[in-house]
């Protein structure tokens, strides 16, 4: 397998730098960041994004972390290709886990699947008025950002306000992100996004609708790219990760080399220039991009938390060797891990059948994801996150919460003696087995173990959302036909019936099954390290 060109692509320490470019209004803690790059309470965050760059130069994850792209034919970065087959996103899945085995939560995918979702509604949208005009703003835009291969932030949850009202209802309507005028340079935009990963250290927003709007809400049918120092632009974020953090039980290994920044950004009379605005108004298209995203980004999620369960699995395992217990030997050990392979490779599936079932766009011809999969396999991870924290709680013992803190390693009076009652299997060295122990505590009994179940649980949608889109899809249709045929009394050809209007026909791949060049996964080449 030939090398794939990565020039013009960033590395990890460029991408460092590109930061330096930017000057953003950023408040962290109550004070002004002056340079996010050189920020401590950022860095967790910007090396986790470093990954993504400095993955895609390692020639043994070339495959999956780069594409090429047939419109340019430019080699890009996997987090910014725009899906051409069911291979693109089995790929983009497994990119994905790898990304996460690693950082815990790679936050760059977010930007795939906006900008999949977005150009699938702009052509729906040219297609719909007979215009090439949206599809070619769009394309200038994609190749902008897969030229400087940027790293975007979604601005789509709103702040809301009260839920119960729609958005032209709302007493403050600066709770949505909204058009406060337009002219012949561009648009005016104010208003408030809640919910925007990896805020401070992007390089530009990507600000969407976060639901369906309607006529009277034409004003908050909002698509468009803005830079992240934009005048008027002020993102107030929270640290990511444990950087600089002293917790009882021992440095955070995990979580203060990577984590995640969350910022709510407030646009204070932005200007747009109409060349970066794909949506200001045209509401019928507005829950087009919403549910576009949505299910792109499910899919995401799933290798995301799959990642996060490979450490899980490892880390598991690695605390029954060191505690002198073998899960070969003691099923109440063997059990909990299996659960938890269960639990990680279950909803890992439903992304895999949701790529080998997608289905290409009827307008972009891109590829979608199957959404009853990706729904499923979201669902899944956002309710069993918390069995995955319990399992590996399970089979660790409960010296993760227990251990002294991590002064007395150094301390005289303890160390020794520390050393050898808790020691456990002979073969591991008292500190191995507490660095295990405190991994664990860090990635799911913290402050950050904490976070990263409520964001798998309402990150991409919550359950309530997830369920809904389940409904909606699933073919239960067909269901009804199968068991009124079996009990011979005749199938009710009526398409109002609330129980069978949802219906797909059977499916197979497009050339059959046993032709040669279907798309597969196959293991990625073995490229020796240097020493």
């Amino acid at each position: 397998m030939s090398a794939m060109p990565t020039s013009g692509l960033m590395d990890g320490q460029e991408y460092r730098e590109s930061l330096r470019k930017y000057k953003p209004t950023v408040y962290v803690d109550g004070q002004r960041i002056e340079s996010v790059v050189d920020a401590p309470s950022l860095q967790p965050g910007i090396n986790a994004l470093a990954v993504t760059y400095d993955f895609a130069h390692d020639p043994a994850l070339a495959p999956l972390m780069l594409a090429k792209q047939s419109v340019s034919g430019k080699t890009v970065n996997r987090m910014l290709h725009i899906n051409e087959s069911a291979g693109d996103l089995l790929n983009k899945l497994e990119a994905i886990r790898v990304l996460c085995q690693e950082t815990g939560c790679a936050q760059r995918y977010l930007a795939h699947d906006a900008l999949n979702g977005i150009g699938q509604a702009m052509a729906k949208l040219d297609d719909a008025r007979g215009s090439t005009e949206y599809r070619t703003k769009f394309a200038a835009y994609l190749q902008h950002v897969q030229d400087e291969d940027l790293t975007l932030g979604i601005a789509m949850t709103d702040a809301k306000g009260d839920r119960s009202k729609r958005p032209s209802q709302q007493l403050n309507q600066d709770v949505y992100v909204h058009v406060v005028e337009r002219n012949a340079k561009g648009i005016v935009i104010t208003g408030t996004k809640a919910i925007v990963t990896a805020a401070p250290y992007v390089h530009e927003f990507l600000v969407m609708p976060s639901r369906n709007m309607r006529a009277d809400d034409k004003d908050f049918a909002l698509c468009c790219a803005v830079p992240v120092d934009a005048p008027g632009v002020t993102i107030v974020a929270r640290p990511a990760g444990r950087p600089g953090e002293k917790p009882e039980h021992g440095a955070p290994l995990f979580s203060r080399k990577y984590g995640q920044s969350t910022g709510v950004v407030i646009f204070d009379k932005v200007f747009v220039p109409w060349e970066r605005v794909f949506l200001a108004g045209e509401w019928e298209f507005s829950g087009d991009i919403t549910y576009n995203y949505a299910t792109h980004h499910r899919h995401s999620c799933i290798a995301a938390r799959a990642g996060f369960g490979d450490l899980l699995i490892g880390a598991g395992a690695l605390m029954c060797e060191a505690n002198g217990l073998d899960p070969d030997k003691k099923a109440n050990l063997r059990d909990p891990m299996v659960e938890l392979i269960k639990i990680t490779e279950g909803f890992y599936a439903c992304g895999v059948a949701a790529s080998v079932y997608a289905v290409q766009d009827a307008h972009s011809k891109t590829f979608m994801p199957e959404p009853v999969y990706s729904n499923i396999g979201k669902l899944l991870l956002s309710t069993q996150i918390y069995d995955m924290h319990r399992l590996a709680h399970e089979v660790s013992g409960g010296l993760i919460v227990a251990l002294p803190g991590p002064d007395e390693d150094h301390n005289p009076a303890t160390a020794a003696t520390l050393a050898e009652v808790l020691r456990a299997n002979p073969a591991i060295p008292y500190d191995k087995r507490i660095e295990v122990s405190r991994f664990i505590e860090d990635l799911t009994a913290s402050y950050q173990g904490g976070w990263y179940s409520l964001i798998s649980l309402h990150g991409g949608g919550s359950p309530t959302a997830l369920k809904q889109e389940i409904w909606r899809h699933y073919p239960v249709g067909n269901k009804v036909e199968l068991v009124e045929r079996l009990l011979d009394r005749g199938v009710l050809a009526d398409d109002t019936r609330a129980i069978s209007k949802n219906k797909q026909p059977g499916r197979c791949c497009d050339a059959g099954c046993s032709q040669p060049g279907q798309t597969f996964m196959v293991d990625l080449p073995k490229v020796s390290k240097p020493t």
